[in-house]
């Protein structure tokens, strides 16, 4: 039975790719009201919700900007652990597959919609998209694109707008640091991480405390003060180093993590929840680590907070974008970021460059939380050739 289910899940895959390129042909030849001479682009497409195999790069039809939208010709693709929860289905209410995921890219300005003023065709750019940004063309409204500096590449421009926005704000926006504070930051290797670890370096005498696999800690043991195995007892190691606690506490784990980031904060500290990765254990979903996670997390009594004076927050970039219509304030946020860029404070960490065929192996890397800095997706790289031994 589970042979004949996996023998139908990949007919039906096959049929939504055919189904795709017979739409794509229809619209080539003006068959439902498309131009005559529309395109097709590569993209790299989501069939279902579930596992890697459910993930390959297909035709699309390439889309065409609509009035206060860009059109970009993307070099490359951010690619997140929030794109991982995706793919499993593993967020509040998932858009509908198939999908093209991916929230942020930098390339090209290739055309402009109606009434958009600042920018040229021409222009180097990155951007965020509310989905869709893995592919070689993207459309957004221009509010949410922002000139790339001269000599920063395209593949750390892919990097920079998810990770260093999303510190920022917490870190200054709603954790208000300041010269002398402590903060504790999980996954310090990762794209956030690092991102964190910069900008608390561009304050005085900012304790940074990192938790992290301990693989990782030569490569990044420079860019924190103190460095601690993600599987041991952070808890007593900040306290021998910081008896009081910390003022902030970064959480991108969730479940037990929550408690624990609670109990070490100092009066008037600031624990803010941008994250929830507990809860992905395999490459599927799994209502089992939902719940154990779920589970885990400390039931927040307010008058418990009231009396220890502390603050509980949570930040999530993409609703705040998209949902709550604040992109002015991103907007006030990447021209800092982008001027700290330029004065050599901050620059993005690239762990490595993958072909849009080769985004499975990508996807598993930061599954295994393997890699150090960001995963870039390059359009347009070469898949690696497998080698023989």
């Amino acid at each position: 039975m589970a042979k004949e289910g996996a023998q139908r899940a990949e007919e039906t895959e096959q049929m939504i790719e055919k189904e795709g390129g017979q739409e794509a042909a229809e619209g080539s030849a003006g068959g439902s009201g498309r131009a005559a001479d529309a395109k097709e682009m590569r993209a790299v497409v989501l069939s279902a919700f579930g596992g890697l195999n459910k993930l390959r790069v297909s035709k699309r039809l390439m889309p065409e900007p609509r009035e206060g939208e860009l059109k970009v010709r993307v070099k490359a693709c951010g690619l997140n652990f929030l794109d991982l929860m995706v793919r499993q289905g593993n967020i509040d209410n998932p858009p509908k597959t198939p999908l093209v995921p991916g929230f942020e890219c930098s390339g090209i300005v290739e055309t402009l919609g109606d009434n958009v003023k600042g920018f040229e065709i021409g222009d180097r750019v990155m951007a965020f998209v509310n989905y869709n940004a893995w592919a070689e063309v993207v459309c957004t409204p221009a509010e949410f694109v922002y000139k790339i500096p001269d000599d920063m590449s395209f593949s750390e421009a892919a990097a920079f707008p998810m990770n260093f926005v999303t510190a920022y704000m917490m870190l200054f926006e709603v954790a208000n640091l300041r010269e002398g504070m402590s903060v504790l930051v999980h996954s310090a290797g990762g794209g956030v991480g690092q991102a964190v670890a910069q900008l608390c370096s561009t304050i005085p005498n900012v304790t940074v405390f990192g938790t992290a696999s301990s693989f990782k800690h030569e490569a990044i043991k420079d860019s924190v003060t103190h460095l601690f195995d993600r599987n041991a007892d952070y808890v007593q190691e900040v306290k021998r180093s910081s008896p009081d606690g910390v003022d902030i506490v970064l959480d991108c784990l969730c479940g037990e993590n929550t408690g624990k980031g609670l109990s070490l904060l100092k009066p008037l500290g600031t624990y803010i929840l941008y994250g929830s990765s507990n809860m992905v254990t395999g490459e599927t979903k799994s209502f089992f680590s939902f719940a154990k996670s779920w589970w885990q997390v400390e039931k927040v009594n307010p008058i418990k907070l009231y009396e220890e004076n502390k603050v509980i927050a949570g930040f999530s970039l993409l609703n705040l974008l998209f949902k709550q219509n604040r992109s002015g304030l991103i907007k006030n946020v990447m021209d800092k970021l982008i001027n700290l860029y330029n004065n050599k404070k901050i620059k993005p960490v690239v762990d490595s460059l993958w072909a849009l065929e080769e985004v499975k192996e990508a996807m598993q890397r930061i599954h295994d939380r393997g890699n150090i800095g960001k995963l870039i997706l390059d359009v347009e790289k070469a898949p690696t050739p497998l080698v023989s031994d």
